[in-house]
């Protein structure tokens, strides 16, 4: 049985400014299956964002296809958690209800819910200054957890955090993915972060970006992050992974 949700065909991204064009996504294809968790690495500048972009409607597409299999709804994580500083901790996890005029009580007691499930809850009615940073990307997971999406797409979200912090939130993120049962396209440059916690893995190649190499992460222990990158295979992966990566040192 097919579980695939989303298809992209064929995509193609070209810009145009006053030199001419440039050609950053060069007939990508790619098959996202339900439930899965993918990590897409590749060369600094080689396209990896503009492909969320495009995928969350942010950008348009030059040519080629993006197919779902339904309705499904997708949540957009970036890079830095953009909490608004005057927004108490619960209604700063409610804006997307707001802005998509869900905000009903019903969904508000889910929010609350997920606060209470991940440890927020105390919080709910303080501001983000008074959180660390771990703890303001935790909220703006929530935040994109709250519409219910059934996608989400993580533009390197714990890029900004310092190593330990990192580690931690893995462990949490992959514990929050799979209890809600989501499927994720995460946007990565840490190859550890990657192999841990992804199933598979989308190399591309430096722009104009293709589909380079897919890894299906296999690891002896399917695990937690941190205990993943403890497993005989991680340094094998990431070896492999590394001499892929069009990277000019």
């Amino acid at each position: 049985m097919d579980n695939t949700i989303l298809k992209i065909k064929n995509l193609s991204k070209i810009y145009h400014d006053i030199k001419g064009e440039t050609l950053a996504i060069d007939n990508l294809n790619l098959d996202i299956k339900d439930k899965e968790i993918i990590a897409i690495v590749g060369p600094s500048g080689c396209g990896k964002s503009t492909l969320l972009s495009i995928l969350a409607g942010l950008e348009d597409k030059s040519s080629g296809e993006i197919l779902f299999n339904g309705k499904q709804k997708l949540g957009y994580m970036l890079q830095t958690d953009s909490l608004f500083p005057w927004r108490t901790i619960l209604d700063n996890c409610c804006l997307g209800l707001e802005i998509n005029h869900i905000n009903t009580k019903e969904n508000r007691n889910k929010v609350l819910n997920l606060l209470k499930k991940y440890g927020l809850f105390e919080f709910k009615d303080k501001y983000p200054n008074n959180l660390s940073g771990g703890m303001k990307q935790r909220v703006a997971l929530i935040r994109t957890l709250a519409t219910n999406p059934d996608i989400l797409l993580l533009d390197e979200p714990y890029s900004a955090l310092d190593y330990q912090t990192r580690l931690a939130l893995s462990d949490d993120l992959y514990k929050i993915i799979k209890q809600e049962g989501k499927t994720v396209i995460l946007i990565t440059h840490d190859l550890a972060e990657a192999i841990s916690l992804a199933s598979r893995i989308i190399v591309l190649t430096k722009r104009p970006c293709q589909v380079k190499k897919i890894y299906n992460v296999k690891l002896d222990k399917q695990s937690c992050p941190t205990e993943n990158r403890k497993d005989s295979k991680f340094n094998e992966y990431y070896d492999k992974i590394w001499r892929d990566l069009d990277v000019n040192l």
